[in-house]
This record gives C-alpha cells, sequence and structure tokens, in this order.
C-alpha cells in the first residue's frame, strides 16, 4: 500500500461538555467516525492537532471549551491489498455473496482506513470475481452500513450482477430489515418516520432531517419490546441514506443506545462501542436466477448480552 499524503482537510471546533475528560483520541475518532482512533494518534504524533494552539498526547483529557484544531491528510496515491481476514458468509455463488459484517470493520478503504476492512477480507476470499464499477477503492461493494453497525451486507462478484442489485436498491425493492435498541420508552407501537435527509447545516460531520437540501428518506419501525428507559425496535427501510436510522430516530428523541455521534449523552453500559443497530434481514431477487432471496444475520453476541441484561432488569 502506497501513501502520497497532502493536505486537504481543515477544521476547528470546541469541545462539549458530554467530552468533558476524555481522552482526545477517543474524541476525535467519534467526530470523525470515518476515521480510527489509530489514524488519529498518528496525526498527534506528527503534530497535525492542536489544542488551544499547542500539540498535547493522544491521552490528553479534553476539557469543555477546548477549541481543537485538525489538520486531516488525504492519500492521493493508493494501492488497496487483499488481506487474510475471516469471513462470515451467509451465502454465495458465482454472482453473489451475502456477508454478516462485524462491529468495528470499515466497508471499504478511505482516508485512514486502508486495511482490515471488508473489501479487503473479500479480495483475498474472491480473488478476481469481483465487480468493477465502483473502481479499485470498492470492488464488489453495491452498497453498505456504518462501521460499528452490524450485519447482512451484499457483494457483487461480476459487473452484471452489480447493475442488476444496484438497480434493485434504486427502485427501493431490496427488503431490509434492521434492528436496534434505542434510549427512551417509544409510545407508538409502530410508525413511519419521514424526512429528507442531508448534510447537518452547521456540523458537516453528521447527517441531518434537511428538508431543503436533503433526499427523500422513509422509515418505517415497529416496537418490539420495551424495557422502560430502553426500547428494542425493528426497523425497514424503504430509502437508503447515509445515517437513515441513525439520524430519523434522533430527531424524534430516540437516539440509538451507545451512538455517540447523534446522542448528547453517554452510555451508561461499559465497553459499548458506537451505535446499537445491526442489518438483519436483507432480500432480493437473484440477478441471475430471477428468484426472490432471503437471508438473516444472527444477533451479535454483544447485542444479544444487552438484550438480555435489559430484559434481567425490566
Amino acid at each position: 500500500m502506497k501513501r502520497s499524503p497532502k493536505t486537504v482537510q481543515e477544521e476547528s471546533f470546541e469541545v462539549q461538555y458530554t467530552q468533558e475528560g476524555e481522552r482526545l483520541d477517543k474524541v476525535l475518532s467519534e467526530i470523525y467516525p470515518d476515521f480510527s482512533r489509530s489514524f488519529f494518534q498518528k496525526l498527534i504524533k506528527n503534530k497535525q492537532i492542536q489544542v488551544n494552539g499547542a500539540v498535547q498526547k493522544a491521552s490528553y483529557p479534553v476539557h469543555t471549551e477546548d477549541l481543537i484544531r485538525v489538520t486531516i491528510p488525504d492519500a492521493v496515491e493508493t494501492t488497496i491489498e487483499p488481506e487474510n481476514i475471516p469471513l462470515d458468509i451467509l451465502y454465495e455463488d458465482d454472482d453473489v455473496l451475502i456477508v454478516n459484517k462485524p462491529k468495528g470493520m470499515v466497508v471499504h478503504p478511505s482516508a485512514g482506513h486502508y486495511s482490515g476492512t471488508l473489501v479487503n477480507a473479500i479480495m483475498y476470499h474472491c480473488k478476481d470475481s469481483l465487480s468493477g464499477i465502483n473502481g479499485q477503492i470498492r470492488p464488489g461493494i453495491v452498497h453498505r452500513i456504518d462501521m460499528d453497525t452490524t450485519g447482512s451486507l451484499i457483494v457483487c462478484k461480476n459487473d452484471e450482477s452489480h447493475v442488476n442489485i444496484a438497480e434493485q436498491i434504486k427502485e427501493h425493492t431490496v427488503n431490509r430489515i434492521y434492528v436496534g435498541i434505542v434510549c427512551g420508552n417509544v409510545t407508538e407501537d409502530e410508525g413511519t418516520i419521514e424526512g429528507a435527509i442531508g448534510r447537518h447545516p452547521v456540523d458537516r460531520k453528521k447527517m441531518a432531517v434537511n428538508e431543503k437540501n436533503g433526499k427523500p428518506a422513509i422509515t418505517h419501525y415497529k416496537v418490539l419490546e420495551r424495557f422502560g428507559n430502553y426500547t428494542y425496535m425493528q426497523f425497514q427501510l424503504e430509502t437508503g441514506r447515509t445515517h437513515q436510522i441513525r439520524v430519523h430516530m434522533a430527531s424524534i428523541g430516540h437516539p440509538l443506545l451507545g451512538d455517540t455521534l447523534y446522542s448528547s449523552g453517554r452510555s451508561p453500559f461499559k465497553h459499548l462501542q458506537g451505535q446499537t443497530l445491526h442489518a438483519k434481514t436483507i432480500g432480493f431477487v437473484h440477478p441471475k436466477s430471477g428468484e426472490y432471496m432471503e437471508f438473516s444475520a444472527p444477533l451479535p453476541e454483544y447485542f444479544d448480552n444487552l438484550l438480555k441484561l435489559l430484559k434481567s432488569r425490566s
């Protein structure tokens, strides 16, 4: 892998009271979810992060109203390498591969994530049998889920399959069902959230319900179980905007448990990494056979344990 960095992004922001006392590298990785904590540790070591005009260590505990200045280099030249990373395969044939993505794995390479991604893993597993429509950075990738969202994902092994699946996604005929735990007691047993989603007008690292500049987004939800201050829910996507479920649920006052980007409070559960959201079921018409196929990814262990804990407390 070769990288030729040049500065492409410089931003400043103030630390919020909810981040008081957290490590500098942790705060940065929460604010920039597409970059890893180790990526920011390197930037800090290279003096590309300043706090109140001074260079600090990665372990520096931030304080409310600290002014942090971030300089993020971009990789201009990149070669993505196959990596022997175990895959949880739900289904595979000559045209498609359905995988159960683990928490913490980025789908495709981007600045700060050039190894350890799903693309590195499927390049090793599939060798040269991947669609090339999305270029060398995203071979086989026809849709994505967030780094800390787990669950089912379609990988296309040739261009014909890619075009076919992409058209089904565009026409909203792919059945995508998620489950998640949200904060608060959702009183309605089921409902629909309609709100265009676009870039947040102030915080450019976030998405938001933005009727003026956003794209139409529709999320159907159903309550599966209530645990007092938390609700276990099912979501069905009619559209697939960036962070759609996370944004829509936060917009009605029920952010995903553990979602540090769209929630103002810290999670009371130790060791919870990111939002409690799982892409459980994906259904589509097979690009070659024309048959409808549906696959479900089992809940990850952390999610299952969290449900058991909430049940025991309620």
